[in-house]
């Protein structure tokens, strides 16, 4: 059976969104058996931030020298295994090693998928990079979806986790050693020159910036939503869920569909036009005076945020200064820093002024995002390779 290069990578951030989604779902579990309070639990937590910053800082290099292959191979599989032991431990340093290391992988994780993609849209003429993240959105999703449901079975968090790594080595393992590497960009930088650790440049950092609003979008819909329903409408656990349910769904919906419209009408006019409606959904989140108002917000702020980020990271991969992994290493290490710092710094706000207040401080970085798409993202269509046909305006690939 032939599966394509592409097929392999979606495959790939499916995996990494369930695993690491069904981690999520079983938190409280595992607070429960380590006995922590949330404090402890989220300093608990940071590990797997810490390891992901290291990672996407020194991993370059070491990536570019394995290869896609092998690193796919590593970062797919590892997480599940490590992940699955975090149930059976009794202390919260132990699981923070764990969650540490799984950091480093997940980094690794990272920098691999998104190189290797820029590298396949540029062999084929294609763009795959918005899909790709598409199906990290859908994994997140069903587990969202389903996790809940799960852990209301009585099924343990170690067999949950332990089935979930069974099935991802199994598969996972498969699609991914019969991978192939992809060409380099023409033009690439070889990696000449001392380029071991991936800082943002000067030139970088607007793409940083549409990077750090995006995923501070996404963190505040992801981690928030469930507990604003809740505190500001008091409504059922089920209605306050679809907050989150929602928010997944529609971030999933346009990832999965905006690359035809990327190729149609150019990276700077979709985010521009994708930033737009998170600032809209964000404001509408801030002041909804009914719970309705408010789940149309959280469904704005996650088509807003979908591809934005996506877009950030193939902009930065086709810079010529520096080799591609490292320019995508180092916009990675904002936007994640982002992605687990903004939890807690709108928990703070929340506690101290109110928690419609955490939407609303979103704002005026989600319109510096839209301030930088205006110039760092460019405004020409699909990139086409010399001889190569530009992609249909279909659902092909």
């Amino acid at each position: 059976m032939t599966i394509a290069p592409q097929h392999r990578i979606y495959a790939c951030f499916f995996f990494f969104a369930v695993t690491t989604g069904a981690l999520m779902a079983r938190l409280p579990d595992i607070q429960t058996h380590l006995g922590v309070s949330e404090g402890q639990l989220g300093l608990t937590m940071i590990g797997m931030s810490i390891g992901s910053l290291i990672s996407l800082t020194v991993g370059a290099p070491v990536i570019e020298r394995f290869g896609f292959r092998i690193t796919a191979f590593v970062t797919t599989l590892g997480p599940a295994i490590l992940l699955a032991v975090i149930p059976w431990l009794d202390t919260a340093p132990a699981v923070f090693a764990v969650l540490f290391a799984t950091g480093l992988l997940s980094g690794a994780f990272e920098i691999n998928l998104n190189v290797e993609i820029d590298r396949l849209e540029a062999q084929s003429g294609k763009r795959y990079m918005n899909r790709a993240h598409g199906f990290w959105s859908v994994g997140f999703f069903f587990t969202a979806l389903f996790g809940a449901m799960i852990r209301q079975s009585g099924l343990p968090a170690s067999w949950h986790l332990a089935i979930i790594a069974v099935l991802i080595v199994l598969i996972g393992g498969w699609l991914t050693l019969g991978a192939t590497n992809a060409p380099r960009r023409p033009g690439e930088h070889q990696g000449e020159g001392s380029h071991s650790f991936a800082f943002p440049t000067i030139g970088l950092l607007p793409l940083c910036l549409i990077g750090f609003a995006a995923f501070l979008v996404e963190g505040a819909g992801i981690d928030w939503s469930s507990i604003y329903m809740r505190d500001v409408f008091a409504v059922e656990p089920i209605v306050g869920g679809m907050g989150l349910t929602l928010f997944a769904f529609c971030m999933a919906v346009m990832r999965l569909s905006a690359d035809p419209i990327v190729a149609r009408y150019g990276p700077r006019q979709v985010a521009m036009v994708m930033l737009s409606f998170a600032s809209l959904g964000a404001l509408l989140v801030g002041i909804a005076p009914t719970p309705t108002l408010a789940l149309i917000g959280f469904a704005l702020m996650g088509a807003g945020c979908s591809a934005v980020y996506p877009l950030a990271v193939s902009a930065a991969a086709q810079r010529t200064d520096r080799p591609s992994a490292v320019n995508v290493a180092a916009i990675g290490q904002v936007s994640f820093v982002v992605f687990f710092l903004a939890p807690p710094l709108l928990g703070f706000v929340a506690e101290f002024i109110d928690i419609r207040a955490s939407y609303l401080v979103c704002l005026p970085l989600l319109l510096a995002g839209l301030w930088a798409s205006s110039f760092a993202l460019g405004s020409k269509k699909l990139d086409t390779p010399p001889g190569m046909p530009a992609e249909p305006l279909g659902p092909n690939g």
